[in-house]
């Protein structure tokens, strides 16, 4: 059986969809996946379904859909004490896949293995079917879980960028990190990536303006200027230093302290 949550809610079994209902079963569902397995008592339950207006048939409710989502999940479906929780095999959400998936990336481009990481970071991001929780995405308890996981999207793009940046892509890069940087602007790190492939690609006057389109935005909206590394970036750019030559030892330390910041 596997259970996505990156994208709409789905549960797969024999390569095909089940059935899991709608409105708050399927929110049910939803949030006990979120728990990883954790039992989740009944009160919050009703406070993640509901929120501050819950009715006065609201526990019977919960049981009625724990006994519908039972019928399709089994005994993995599990009683705890004031509460449910729902067992998970190893690989059986595709979040997690996809949370190991980065790690394993993050930790190839760290031992000097781009390709790998690449390949690593691809099958990740492949997971993703749309926006997380896209059916829950007015409701309050999936909020800041929705924002977690995008946050981990960005983050998991950004690393598939520098995987490809460290393999030499650069001119193959420059498009798909232009659209990138135009649709989160105040993300230095992927702004920085971007002026390094426009560089490599022999574009430098073009490189330095996308600083300069970045230190506007970030002054207009924020009131700051660019970071230390990112002004660093620019005049090594202006400078045409030796260390942003495809893979100077250098390189790779300057981009990781922009994923730091």
């Amino acid at each position: 059986m596997e259970f996505r949550i990156l994208g709409p809610l789905e549960v797969c079994e024999g390569g095909g969809l089940l059935e899991i209902g709608a409105g708050k079963q399927r929110a049910l569902l939803a949030v006990l996946l979120l728990e990883g397995g954790a039992a989740v008592p009944v009160e919050r339950l009703i406070d993640a379904l509901w929120n501050e207006d819950p009715p006065a048939s609201a526990v019977n409710s919960v049981h009625v859909y724990v006994s519908q989502l039972r019928k399709l999940l089994g005994p993995r479906l599990v009683t705890r004490a004031h509460g449910y929780a729902l067992k998970l095999e190893a690989g059986e959400l595709d979040l997690q896949r996809f949370e190991e998936r980065l790690a394993e990336g993050r930790d190839r481009l760290a031992r000097g293995d781009p390709e790998g990481a690449a390949g690593v970071l691809r099958d990740g991001l492949a997971l993703w079917r749309g926006p997380p929780l896209a059916d829950f995405a007015y409701e309050s308890f999936a909020q800041a879980e929705v924002r977690r996981l995008e946050e981990l999207r960005l983050a998991a793009t950004e690393e598939w960028m520098e995987a490809g940046l460290e393999s030499g892509l650069d001119a193959e890069l420059v498009p798909e990190l232009e659209l990138l940087a135009a649709d989160h602007p105040l993300r230095e790190r992927l702004r920085g990536q971007l002026m390094l492939a426009l560089y490599r690609s022999g574009r430098q006057a073009d490189a330095l303006a996308c600083f300069a389109e970045g230190r506007d935005v970030l002054v207009e909206e924020l009131g700051l200027d660019p970071g230390p590394d990112l002004r660093r970036l620019e005049q090594q750019i202006l400078e045409q230093a030796p260390a942003l030559d495809w893979a100077a030892p250098n390189n790779r330390t300057m981009m990781q302290a922009m994923a730091n910041r």
